[in-house]
């Protein structure tokens, strides 16, 4: 009987150890929050030992009461990707107390919209190229740099295009 209970006991500690994802060290929120981590603990799971600025860094911008709370209100399989965002909140906070992770977004739209007017002028630049059609005299070129003039000639080493006046109208040549 005692080797029975002597196995058993082993195989239910081999079990808790290889469920448990902190084995002997403390999760980073308990550990931050200088209290026993238990087997049962919440933020064991999604604040690894070796991830200590995740969770200052949650706990900082929401609070350790809080996340808990959130997680204990989240559907188990979803907690994992709160916890993401509640972590990159956290870390956009702590770069932008005011705007957070909007701020990013909205850099990045701006981004994108400014990137896809420079893809649409150059595939109006391959269109015209493609079609051999040169842009109209005086028209803005596409990527905002200056003004498009066909009288200047750069090509023939006159730099007047040819049409040489003065600022009073008079011709120079």
């Amino acid at each position: 009987m005692l080797p029975h209970l002597l196995s058993l006991f082993l195989q239910i500690h081999l079990c808790w150890m290889a469920s448990s994802s902190y084995s002997n060290s403390p999760c980073a929120a308990c550990k931050f929050l200088r209290r026993k981590c238990l087997p049962d603990c919440i933020f064991a799971p999604y604040f690894p030992p070796e991830e200590p600025q995740k969770f200052a860094n949650v706990h900082k911008i929401f609070g350790a009461s809080n996340v808990s709370k959130l997680l204990n209100e989240v559907l188990p399989h979803q907690r994992e990707d709160a916890v993401n965002s509640l972590a990159y909140e956290a870390e956009a906070r702590m770069k932008d107390p005011v705007y957070g992770c909007v701020g990013a977004i909205s850099v990045l739209q701006r981004q994108v919209f400014r990137l896809q007017k420079e893809l649409d002028a150059t595939n109006a630049d391959l269109i015209r190229y493609a079609c051999n059609e040169m842009p109209q005299p005086g028209r803005r070129d596409t990527h905002g740099v200056g003004f498009y003039d066909q009288n200047l000639s750069f090509w023939n080493n006159d730099p007047y295009g040819g049409d040489h006046k003065t600022g009073d109208g008079s011709n120079l040549q």
